[in-house]
């Protein structure tokens, strides 16, 4: 029977008792992915200590530049990783393309992908960051590198997903498909223990986090779910809302796994091009898997997130997650102003004539 003392490694040979035929591969991996946090965590509490402050000359695929932290973080993570045997490929925000496993490095039979660092522009003012890891399928064959298209699967083909936070105490947040579990690192054992299992998202909130300053550019839709918040007890909710903000999609996803909430990082116009600004393989897609099996939801305004099927590994989609309740309010509300635009084409949002507001 699992206990408040068990250990990250007996938790995942429980699992693996489930499934007589596992081969153990898994585990492994997620095992070599404890250890890189365990490194990071290190290395981010050593601070300026260990020159881990501040931004480098370089920026990632994205053009965003990189903090030290950053580069620190995917380096620990590939070397983690790579040897184990339980890889095929890995992509990771930081690098343009996929990481094929280097020759003298056995082949395994899951992808990973992996925001390293997320949130490092709070590193310098020692604000909590974390990082953010999805688990795939490979493709059966393994001979030669991984083509990049076996990395664009929905989220829905998840097989783990996973992040850690990096804050007064160093957490390892987990789903292998039953459930959500926390656990967290006792520093003095320099083991994961299980500390909440089977997390679940109560069904309603009175928190909704955004990022307020983007309003100019959002959609009717999240307007006016805003507004109906900020209205509070004299408005059309009824009651008092609080608004959030960290800057840290890891954060922010723990808060709401921890007390409730709402997440929203809408698609808008500021760059017209882009559907959203969160990267959709390893950002919004382990948060949704999370989410979702902690009982709430993950949308992007238009679709269930797990249901997108990437079309580049890179991709960017808007994110709003967390209690059913108020996901499938925004959801109708994008639905009903989408109905609104088609009565009237030419002053649709995607018309010649564009509305205010």
């Amino acid at each position: 029977m699992l206990t408040r003392h068990t250990t990250l490694t007996q938790f995942l040979i429980e699992e693996r008792r489930r499934h007589p035929g596992a081969t153990g591969d898994l585990n492994g991996l997620i095992l070599d992915i404890a250890v890189a946090c365990k490194a990071i965590a290190e290395r981010i509490a050593g601070g300026a200590l260990h020159g881990a402050l501040g931004a480098t000359a370089a920026t990632n695929s994205h053009g965003e530049t990189q903090q030290a932290l950053d580069v620190a973080a995917n380096e620990i993570f590939l070397r983690a990783t790579e040897w184990g045997g339980h890889v095929a490929g890995m992509v990771s925000e930081e690098l343009a393309e996929p990481h094929q496993i280097p020759a003298p490095y056995p082949r395994g039979k899951y992808l990973l992908v992996f925001d390293p660092l997320d949130g490092s522009s709070n590193i310098d003012v020692n604000v909590s960051v974390g990082s953010i890891f999805s688990i795939l399928r490979a493709p059966t064959t393994t001979d030669g590198p991984v083509p990049t298209e076996a990395f664009l699967q929905p989220g829905s083909e998840q097989v783990c997903a996973g992040y850690a936070i990096y804050g007064p105490a160093t957490l390892l947040v987990i789903s292998v498909g039953t459930g959500v579990h926390e656990f967290t690192l006792d520093p003095n054992l320099g083991e994961f223990i299980l500390t909440r299992p089977d997390i679940r998202i109560p069904t309603a909130t009175a928190e909704f986090a955004v990022n307020a300053s983007n309003r100019r550019f959002w959609e009717p839709a999240v307007v006016r779910y805003v507004d109906e918040c900020l209205a509070g007890r004299t408005g059309p909710r009824e009651k008092d809302f609080t608004m959030r903000w960290v800057a840290s999609l890891v954060a922010e996803t723990h808060r709401i796994l921890t007390r409730g909430g709402v997440f929203l990082y809408p698609r808008d116009s500021k760059d017209p091009a882009r559907l959203g600004r969160l990267r959709l393989l390893y950002e919004a897609n382990p948060v949704a898997f999370l989410v979702e099996q902690a009982g709430g939801r993950a949308s992007t305004g238009r679709a269930r997130v797990l249901d997108v099927v990437p079309a580049d590994v890179h991709e960017r989609v808007a994110l709003i997650f967390g209690a059913a309740e108020e996901v499938d309010r925004i959801d109708a509300y994008h639905r009903e102003a989408l109905v609104e635009d088609l009565d009237i084409p030419l002053y649709s949002t995607r018309g010649l004539f564009r509305r205010a507001g």
